[in-house]
């Protein structure tokens, strides 16, 4: 028998895992929060918050440096990671502070330590401070995130490998860091120590950066890394990583044109990320896992388990914030008013926080093609708009997919200054179901970025 029975247990606080505690208590509920860590789950201790916040000083450097470009002397420019550094930590402290003082509610208690199931409804706290809890409810949802993938090529066991949390604790600046990994996580990280000031190469296994984005995406980011002075290696197995001179490492990496060794001072594993679910000990509840040891989830977020849910990174598919705290809207909807929310059929945009941004909604030119729909296709370089040449923000393009019969967009991928933003106006046309025409026809306030959609969505192919 449970020591303790809650109406409904909480393991993790991500970003939905943030919220949903807090309503369920303040509508009545007996509601345990069980968090092994940090408060706040990734985005806010190692990812979106502590990434963006270095990502804004590494664009401030490269500022500075094309000073010159505007009529505005600079003079040398060097960047203090160490400071870098403190001012992530500060911004992280701060965003947990916020989380802490929100959770002094009534009928929620915070247990600090790692849970396990030891049946369908019922959980065993490892306490933090030693000893353990057993706790039960009728309803659990599961938040516990992922955590950086494992680096296993042969000699990772000998060097030091950075992952995409001890990257950002660094306090000096890397003279050579070699990343694997072509994702958005590499991406970033490896713009932001070349603007730093490093020395940086990108090793991506498949053919292709970014290879969710169609090809003509792709081959303009590797273009714009290569314009920073990035050295970008596709179609590259890293076969074995080893001790070089004076603490150095030396990847052998195997290439169309055979092996190549690379040496740098530092490597970051940016190879993917992996469900927290083994402490869970799921099996013990009867939770279905995926191959990859995800959480299997219905369309209501329900596992398995009558009365157990997953929400967040944990159940596989998109790892977005935004899409976790979808879910906690899913659930809330579900738990506190009796609805039947879903997670079919919506929109799920993102963006990949380089500069100049790439963001994306709905889809590809390639996925379309796939489904055999009947498209048309816009597309329109940054340099043709007004407020991108002002600024000397002219590198990328923006694109848009349409159903050539409903005049529909089906998708678009801006690659430009603020290409998140003005994604997100196509995203709210998308969402209004408005046909390509309306953008056409806008009246946007001149000179903004905005008012590049009218040019994009006259540039339509036959």
């Amino acid at each position: 028998m449970a020591e303790a029975i809650y109406d409904v247990i909480v393991i993790g606080t991500s970003q939905g895992g943030r919220f949903l505690p807090l309503d369920l208590a303040k509508a009545g509920k007996k509601v345990a929060l069980v968090e092994r860590d940090h408060l706040g789950g990734v985005c806010v201790n190692t990812g979106c918050t502590p990434t963006k916040t270095m990502v804004a000083s590494a664009r401030i450097a490269h500022q500075a440096r094309r000073g010159a470009e505007y009529g505005v002397r600079t003079g040398p420019v060097s960047v203090d990671l160490a400071a870098v550094r403190d001012r992530k930590r500060a911004m992280v402290a701060g965003a947990r502070e916020n989380y802490a003082s929100r959770l002094a509610t009534e009928g929620l208690d915070v247990i600090e330590g790692e849970g396990r199931f030891t049946g369908p409804k019922t959980v065993e706290v490892a306490l933090r401070d030693g000893g353990t809890q057993e706790i039960g409810a009728p309803v659990i949802v599961i938040d516990t995130g992922t955590r950086p993938k494992p680096l296993t090529i042969s000699g990772a066991q000998n060097v030091p490998v950075l992952d995409s949390t001890s990257i950002m604790e660094l306090g000096t600046l890397p003279e050579h860091l070699i990343i694997l990994g072509g994702g958005y996580i590499g991406l970033e990280f490896g713009q932001m120590f070349r603007r730093f000031g490093s020395e940086v190469t990108i090793v991506q296994t498949g053919p292709r950066l970014v290879m969710r984005e169609d090809d003509d995406i792709s081959d303009e980011v590797a273009a714009i890394l290569r314009d920073d002075g990035i050295t970008v290696l596709t179609s590259a197995t890293p076969e074995k990583v080893e001790e070089a001179d004076g603490g150095r490492v030396r990847l052998t990496v195997h290439t169309p044109d055979g092996k190549r060794q690379i040496e740098g001072s530092h490597l970051l594993a940016a190879i993917g990320r992996v469900p927290n679910t083994e402490s869970l000990t799921p099996a013990a509840a009867d939770i279905r896992l995926s191959d990859n040891g995800f959480i299997e989830v219905n369309e209501h977020l329900e596992t398995s388990v009558p009365g157990v849910y997953a929400m967040g990174d944990v159940k596989g598919g998109p790892a977005f914030t935004h899409l976790s705290y979808d879910d906690y809207r899913i659930l809330h909807a579900n738990l506190l008013n009796g609805e039947k929310a879903s997670t079919r059929d919506r929109i799920v945009p993102y963006t990949v926080f380089i500069d100049p941004q790439l963001g994306r909604v709905g889809m590809t030119e390639r996925q379309a093609r796939e489904q055999n729909r009947s498209v048309r296709v816009a597309k329109l370089p940054m340099s043709a708009v007004v407020r991108a040449l002002e600024t000397g923000e002219t590198r990328g393009f923006m694109k848009a997919v349409i159903d050539a019969r409903t005049q529909q967009i089906l998708g678009a991928t801006v690659l430009g200054v603020e290409g998140g933003e003005i994604m997100t106006i196509i995203q709210v046309a998308m969402l209004g179901k408005l046909p390509y025409t309306a953008m056409a026809d806008a009246i946007f306030t001149h000179p903004l970025l905005a008012e590049g959609l009218n040019g994009l969505f006259t540039t339509l192919d036959a």
